[in-house]
């Protein structure tokens, strides 16, 4: 069953809660209770196993959670509506026709603020429920698009993965990532030197800063302002048009490697330096405020805090708390392997199968080196067409033809004009106007060759984006399915202790998630993480001979997880 939540119409205090059926259609009465029993009533209705339904996770489960009440299934209708409105499979529902609404504004995953103001239900309700935005009427309009899709059961499998991780962000979030602020500080002075006073750079890049300028002979260099620098380098006769690392690496001059060392320093100062410790770290927790969805392909996005970009160099600082330790586990050739299972490419099947993918390819006869077998296959979900990746291609094409073929068609599609859908059926963006429009201006009769050949740069570059939507789109599906299985089976290992005393999640990149868990149950977790994944890849794709091999660690401290 589902109960729909809601605030309480003219009751900024009270909260409604209505009994659904599968359909969307009522089972009775709606229910009201106050703000302060809205915890409590949960619970109770918890017992139940229902799959709540509600605008935005991130606007209710905060609060939940704050009172030790977990939940085990949820609907987020906003996220499920951004995937409905777009997605091919539901282009001619009446959700997808409508004309847009509150719903499709921005959701509380995208105006995050401190944890006591996300419950705030006056506030809410007078944006939500005044522009009319009825949970229980939006949650029809999703099932019966779902419900009249060509493959209702892949699009239910999304919806339900997507909500799932909105729980698992939010919970993240509240428990928080172990952070020793006293190791980070030490860890910065080891690189930086001492933390500088206000306005004045750490003794290490200052003294980098003086190499730079005796090697440019230049008393005024500035490397914390591109412009100011690239002019600093062509006095000095080393010819950039920009300070992009790769760029400078081209260059010998003794300017160019304290530069780049500078430029490296520079950014762990800016992005987890002293600043850092003092916004994000708290309690000996950093809280990752993660966005589900957040990218076009399904991808998750931080909102602050940097949590998908922390570097190696602070990894350290994440420490176990006593008498615990981390399972670090990440995926391996996630993406190629998901491409073998779209395709259905049994010839990569066969080559990744109990070993590495990379590894099997060149086993194979494809290719003579790993290297050549990984920037291949890179090359063929990413387009790279020149170098390296495009001298691998043809012979990855003769070798695996179904894995290849896949990924040129997206790639033919795109260049058309046309949309891709992922394997759940999350469906890409159609092109700009301006794009078509310039597609236009190219067919027309007499068209200056300037415009043909822009043109056709913007078709090649629209084709790269849907040759790799498809694969990384679906790679996310996967990891939600992985944390959405491991998430279970984790609550199975402590059921009766809150979140925070039993083995949990704290973290996630991508293909790479850390568990923080008690001691004496770490290979007991390690075990869930890789069924967990084989689940995955069954619930996705079903008996395909496809194997999603993930690497597992124990550790006390992240930085140990790939020593």
């Amino acid at each position: 069953m589902h109960i729909a939540v809601s605030a309480a119409p003219g009751a900024d205090d009270a909260v409604t809660f209505t009994d659904l059926d599968e359909a969307g259609r009522l089972l009775g009465q709606p229910q009201a209770v106050s703000r302060d029993d809205f915890p409590e009533a949960v619970a109770e209705r918890e017992k139940r196993s229902p799959r709540w339904v509600w605008d935005d996770t991130r606007r209710w489960y905060p609060a939940l959670l704050a009172a030790e009440v977990e939940i085990e299934r949820c609907v987020d209708l906003r996220l499920c509506h951004t995937i409905l409105r777009n997605a091919a499979a539901t282009a001619e529902s009446e959700l997808a026709l409508s004309a847009p609404s509150s719903w499709d504004a921005p959701s509380a995953w995208a105006e995050h603020g401190e944890t006591d103001t996300l419950f705030d239900l006056g506030v809410q309700r007078g944006r939500d429920d005044a522009a009319g935005a009825d949970p229980v009427e939006e949650f029809r309009l999703q099932r019966a698009a779902v419900a009249g899709s060509l493959d209702p059961n892949r699009l239910s499998l999304l919806l339900a993965a997507e909500s799932a991780g909105s729980l698992i962000a939010i919970e993240m979030q509240f428990a928080g990532l172990p952070w020793d602020a006293s190791r980070h500080n030490d860890l910065l002075v080891e690189l930086l030197g001492e933390r500088p006073p206000l306005g004045q750079r750490p003794a290490r890049m200052h003294e980098l800063l003086l190499e730079i300028r005796a090697a440019l002979d230049d008393p005024s260099a500035n490397p914390d302002s591109p412009v100011e620098l690239v002019k600093s380098l062509r006095r000095a006769g080393i010819d950039v048009s920009s300070t992009n690392r790769w760029e400078l690496a081209r260059h010998e001059h003794p300017a160019i490697e304290p530069l780049l060392s500078y430029k490296k320093l520079s950014r762990l100062l800016t992005a987890n330096g002293w600043n850092w410790i003092d916004a994000w770290v708290e309690g000996g927790r950093f809280r990752p405020v993660y966005v589900p969805g957040g990218v076009v392909t399904g991808r998750w996005a931080a909102d602050g805090g940097g949590a998908l970009q922390l570097p190696h160099q602070v990894r350290g600082a994440v420490i176990a708390d006593p008498g615990w330790m981390f399972v670090v586990a990440d995926a391996a050739q996630l993406e190629p392997r998901i491409l073998t299972a779209m395709s259905g490419d049994r010839a990569m099947a066969a080559a990744g199968r109990d070993r590495d993918l990379y590894d099997g390819i060149v086993a194979s006869g494809a290719v003579d080196t790993r290297a050549h077998a990984k920037v291949g296959m890179l090359g063929a979900m990413y387009g790279g067409t020149t170098g390296e990746s495009g001298r691998m291609l043809p012979r990855l094409a003769r070798a695996y033809p179904d894995a290849i073929r896949f990924v040129e068609e997206a790639a033919r599609l795109g260049e058309s004009g046309a949309v891709v859908s992922t394997h759940l059926g999350r469906t890409s963006p159609n092109p700009s106007s301006e794009w078509l429009e310039l597609q236009d201006d190219s067919r027309q009769e007499g068209a200056a060759e300037a415009v043909r050949a822009r043109a056709k740069t913007a078709r090649r570059s629209w084709g790269r984006f849907t040759r790799n939507f498809v694969v990384q789109g679906t790679a996310a599906e996967w990891a939600l399915a992985w944390m959405a299985g491991l998430r279970r089976r984790l609550a199975l290992l402590g059921p009766e202790l809150p979140l925070r005393e039993r083995p949990h999640l704290v973290f996630f990149l991508h293909d790479e998630i850390v568990v923080h868990t008690p001691v004496e149950l770490a290979d007991t977790v390690a075990a869930e993480v890789r069924t967990a994944a084989d689940d995955a890849g069954r619930i996705l794709f079903g008996a395909l001979p496809v194997q999603f091999p993930v690497s597992v660690a124990i550790v006390d401290s992240y930085d140990k997880a790939k020593a």
